[in-house]
């Protein structure tokens, strides 16, 4: 979860179930067999400590991995279409909210029928690759939301970070930054999953539960959201805004709060000022459950299922302990076990805020919502957008929402 949260997951919802088997093994330049790996990493070329990791794990195999990096939106709608045309991929990495489309299609085989042993991955992650009580593959890392901060913009407004536990000291605080001439907080509020994706800390912060949207606590939330936009606390623009164009906002200087990701990290270190993070507050306090990004490592369905003991052993190589440090770390995500977590913030203590938000979050799928979770998230941003543009009241979005959800 870098920037979009999950794109083409309402096109993946309405698609039927498929049957997906594979062609058959295609020999390599050297005579082996290869293996065919999809990931959503674009970015990285062959000269990446992922793309270096890929190879060392076929090697291990005793194979050559022909690796195919696509755009998170195309790979999902390609390993769909590779499945109807019986040309899987032997391994498929991709977005967590999709696992459970792709499952619930018949395209990947289940955890325990391969073999992967995914008994030390925190449950909570896990649970995003979970449909009917079946696990789905692995997860390679998870990324999520949290609170950054500017440290000077705070001083000089008398904020003390320490007091700042739930959403009403936050509120408090952003009164005071407002007072002192400064910007209070921004945010992604666009009409897309990314601005599910932001909405859903203070959703799932308030007790609210994705079944019920217009519940009291769903409508709180989007009541917080609307009287902070109504008090010049949040500007006008987080309508309109990505996650991407929000934190541009927060680096230009003059905001105090920034809701954004573990990936702007690297962002961060390059603003020119001082700042911390916390994680979102939930509404009575503590650590609101934020959603969860990051991808799931996953076996799709074969016909030669004689291939599986080695997409096992490709698996199991990119997901283990010794190698989980180097790939977290090149794709900007925290581990998925305590062992790794802990490695992580012994090299980098700043990542603790970050092991401790993802440790709080949640699965948008979670809750045995599978695909039915597109159909809610829709609606959702939708009541969101309403609200905030001032066209329908919280209550009455939230309502129109739940109806659309059809729940």
């Amino acid at each position: 979860m870098r920037s979009a949260a999950g794109a083409g997951l309402a096109v993946l919802a309405a698609m039927g179930g498929l049957a997906a088997c594979s062609s058959s093994p295609t020999p390599s330049a050297s005579g082996s067999t290869a293996f065919a790996i999809w990931d959503p990493y674009p970015q990285y070329d062959r000269s990446s400590e992922w793309v270096k990791l890929l190879d060392k794990c076929g090697g291990d195999a005793g194979v050559k991995v022909e690796r195919t990096g696509y755009d998170t939106s195309d790979l999902t709608n390609k390993a769909l279409l590779a499945a109807q045309q019986a040309h899987s991929p032997d391994v498929l990495i991709v977005d967590n909210p999709v696992v459970s489309t792709l499952a619930e299609a018949g395209v990947l085989t289940t955890s325990a029928e391969n073999k992967l042993d995914v008994s030390a991955i925190a449950p909570n992650l896990l649970a995003a690759g979970q449909s009917g009580g079946k696990t789905y593959g692995v997860p390679i890392g998870a990324n999520t939301l949290a609170l950054y901060y500017n440290k000077a913009v705070l001083k000089a407004a008398g904020v003390d970070i320490a007091s700042v536990k739930d959403w009403a000291s936050l509120t408090a605080a952003l009164e005071k930054v407002k007072a002192a001439g400064k910007k209070g907080i921004t945010f992604s509020a666009i009409g897309t999953e990314e601005g599910s994706f932001q909405f859903l800390p203070w959703f799932w912060g308030s007790g609210a539960n994705l079944t019920k949207l217009d519940s009291p606590e769903g409508v709180s939330a989007v009541e917080l959201w609307t009287g902070w936009l109504k008090k010049g606390y949040a500007p006008n623009s987080v309508i309109n805004n990505t996650q991407t164009t929000s934190w541009q906002e927060f680096a230009a200087g003059d905001y105090a709060f920034a809701e954004n990701g573990t990936w702007q990290l690297a962002n961060a270190e390059k603003a020119g000022f001082d700042y911390g993070i916390i994680p979102v507050p939930g509404k009575a306090g503590g650590n609101a459950p934020a959603p969860t990004g990051g991808e799931f490592v996953s076996i799709p369905v074969q016909s030669d299922t004689g291939r599986y003991a080695t997409s096992q052993k490709l698996v199991t190589c990119l997901t283990s302990t010794d190698n989980s440090l180097t790939t977290t770390t090149t794709l900007s995500y925290i581990a998925p076990t305590e062992a790794v977590q802990a490695k992580q913030v012994a090299a980098t203590p700043g990542l603790k805020v970050w092991v401790d938000a993802v440790k709080a979050a949640k699965g948008r799928t979670s809750d045995d919502l599978g695909t039915k979770y597109p159909k809610i998230s829709e609606p959702m941003w939708g009541a969101v957008q309403a609200a905030l543009s001032g066209s329908k009241s919280p209550q009455e979005a939230m309502a129109a929402a739940q109806s659309a959800a059809g729940q």
